[in-house]
């Protein structure tokens, strides 16, 4: 039965090649060959798996083996010795530890006073979720005699060949793929999973006793309540900082929180904050999402909101960060899915165009679509340099690609409208529509050329995206955002939803372009990017129609936002519901409508301390949120609690008002 065991898991071990070829030579007996071997990673990540692998080919070559699990051994050291005692009596003995991170206590006594008195030809082999302590491998008695792995993920190729192996359907691996990344025990489980249950199904998703299986091997225990809500919360956004936990689980000691997190095996510290590894993510997001559906997508919602908060505050440097984390949020939704590509293979950065880089970019467009579109790229370079973003390859720093999103001004410009067909097509829509007034002007994604992945979801469109929305989030007055694809039909499916087809197919040289748009006058940014959450959501219509409480609850959010600017704030999507639908002074009633709800939070014993916040936070003219807290004397966690709080209050107050009396 051990031969038939050991066939099995020979046949069913991928990649790890590093380690075993290291490995075979110590057990060789090559004199440059490691003594001790120390694999370290996040729960799931294999470290088991190897260590059997690796004690099969100790056995195959005839070495006695002692193997210990950490779990069980007791605090004496002891009782280590008299358990490992071959180790120090019997020649080629290999000695191999699993779960070294519950014995971690007996580190320094192994290698200054166990290790040392190995027998001849000896090897050990330690597992462990932690790290050695940097002082062994540093230390130059023990550099060449230890040899430190800390064990990464499967690559896409490997992870594939597992769930071939498995037989899943070529169908459901990508969506396997998401969920399990390259973590093996995750992979292991859903290939177990989807084999013996996917069947005919479209999509696949983790049963609860994979999701309880996964928790249990690569998270552990959770302390209490308020640490599970901080994990949930790693889970949903991509980097979590402790002014996140703060501002977001405001009622909870982020502090404790946050260091605690940073203390969990899979868990990466990186400049903007924690990260946690694929596996660990998608098992706490399903399971979540799973167990408590309600209050996943409130967490979400509560991210978003603080999103688009720092969005539009943020300085300039800070933008495409917060667009991505936006964005990131909205990864699993069917929209976005056709949208982005969520790859890294093809990792790039962006810059603005430098003159330097000019030639190449008339190269690129040439190639792509043709002598007149170049002629066009020239002309746009001339007229708005600052438009343009230029892509290159992090890995070698060559240009890839390069995009341009272009700010137009009421009225159009007559040299625009003759030089360039797709500015004129989106200039005759918005006058077919709804003319763009004086002082109001559009925004319009007119070029996106990346030969080697023309027009077809990938990072370098899935950054001008972000910039985009980032732009018409930021921007004031601006009337309509449209995006220009050659491929009209794929894109006219991919953007459904989100983008409507004005129809319009303009002809530069031999190709044509469909041109597609959003009216932002109709439909704020907020509403339009919770969409991502809620695809079912409506957006607001123009005229006093009924529209969706949650699209009514973006517009009064919207409104507060843009209180302190009259003009943005006659723009918003808040004059066109019913509430002020008939006040002769939509912006001066609607205005003093709101000033009055708000005090009217006092009335309520719940809404003194909202009602401050919210004066505080948008009428008192203080520049920042935190502003608005040290104004009040709050911690601003504190503060973020109370101005949720006003909102929530707020928003249903004038709800009430707009489904029964306006007045």
């Amino acid at each position: 039965m051990g031969e038939r065991l050991s066939s099995a898991r020979e046949r069913a071990f991928v990649g790890r090649e590093e380690e075993l070829g290291r490995f075979g030579e110590a057990l060789a007996g090559d004199p440059q060959a490691p003594f001790a071997f120390y694999v370290c990673g996040p729960g799931g990540i294999g470290k088991s798996t190897l260590l059997r692998r690796l004690a099969d080919h100790a056995r195959a070559a005839g070495r006695l083996l002692v193997e210990l699990d950490g779990r069980f051994v007791s605090r004496d050291p002891a009782d280590f010795e008299r358990a490992a005692g071959p180790f120090l009596d019997v020649p080629g003995t290999v000695l191999f530890v699993d779960s070294f991170e519950y014995c971690q206590w007996l580190e320094s006594w192994l290698w200054h006073h166990f290790l040392p008195r190995a027998a001849d030809d000896a090897l050990v082999v330690l597992a462990g979720r932690r790290a050695p302590q940097p002082q062994w491998a540093a230390d130059p008695a023990w550099s060449r005699l230890l040899h430190v792995t800390e064990l990464e993920p499967f690559s896409e190729e490997q992870a594939r060949s597992v769930l071939v192996s498995a037989h899943i359907l070529p169908e459901l691996r990508d969506r396997v793929l998401r969920f399990a990344g390259g973590n093996p025990l995750a992979l292991s489980l859903a290939a177990a999973a989807g084999s013996a249950g996917c069947g005919r199904e479209e999509i696949w998703s983790p049963t609860a006793d994979v999701l309880r299986t996964l928790l249990a091997g690569l998270i552990g225990e959770v302390p209490t309540a308020a640490h599970r809500r901080a994990l949930e919360l790693a889970a949903q956004a991509h980097s979590t900082s402790e002014e996140l936990l703060a501002t977001v689980l405001p009622e909870e000691d982020a502090h404790l929180l946050f260091s605690w997190l940073r203390e969990l095996p899979f868990m990466e510290s990186t400049h903007r904050g924690l990260h946690p590894h694929d596996a660990a993510r998608e098992t706490l997001a399903a399971d979540l999402r799973w167990r408590a559906p309600n209050a996943f997508e409130t967490m979400r919602r509560r991210l978003a909101d603080e999103y688009l908060r720092i969005l539009r505050e943020a300085p300039e440097e800070r933008v495409w960060t917060v667009t991505d984390e936006l964005f990131y949020l909205f990864r699993e939704g069917e929209t976005l899915a056709r949208l982005r590509s969520w790859s890294r293979e093809d990792e790039v950065h962006d810059r603005p165009l430098h003159p330097d880089d000019l030639d190449h970019v008339l190269r690129m467009a040439e190639e792509t679509e043709g002598a007149a579109s170049a002629e066009l790229v020239r002309y746009w370079v001339q007229r708005q340099p600052q438009a343009f973003s230029v892509y290159r390859l992090v890995s070698t720093g060559r240009i890839v690609a390069f995009t341009a999103r272009l700010v137009l001004p009421a009225p159009a410009d007559p040299q625009d409208l003759a030089t360039d067909p797709v500015v004129a097509a989106a200039w005759r829509h918005t006058d077919a529509a709804e003319p763009v007034s004086p002082g109001e002007h559009i925004g319009v994604s007119r070029f996106s050329v990346y030969p080697e992945r023309y027009q077809v979801p990938s990072r370098v469109i899935d950054l001008s995206s972000s910039r985009a929305q980032a732009e018409a989030a930021r921007a004031r007055g601006r009337a309509y955002g449209f995006a220009v694809f050659r491929d009209a039909d794929a894109w006219a499916r991919r953007v459904e939803g989100t983008l409507a087809d004005t129809g319009a197919r303009p002809r530069v040289g031999e190709y044509t372009y469909g041109v597609f748009g959003v009216d932002w006058r109709q439909v704020p940014v907020e509403s339009w990017l919770m969409r991502f959450i809620s695809p079912g959501e409506e957006p607001l219509r123009p005229g006093p129609s009924p529209v969706s409480r949650t699209a009514f609850d973006q517009a009064v959010r919207e409104a507060l936002a843009h209180w302190r600017d009259v003009g943005a704030f006659a723009a918003c999507a808040l004059t066109r519901t019913r509430l002020a639908a008939d006040f002769a002074d939509p912006v001066g009633e609607l205005r003093a409508l709101l000033r009055q709800a708000v005090d009217d939070l006092a009335r309520d014993p719940r809404g003194a301390r909202a009602r401050e916040a919210l004066t505080a936070g948008h009428f008192s003219g203080a520049p920042t949120q935190e502003a608005a807290a040290r104004r009040l004397g709050l911690p601003y966690g504190t503060y973020r609690r109370h101005l949720r709080q006003g909102l929530d209050l707020l928003c249903e107050a004038l709800w009430q008002r707009e489904l029964h009396d306006p007045r």
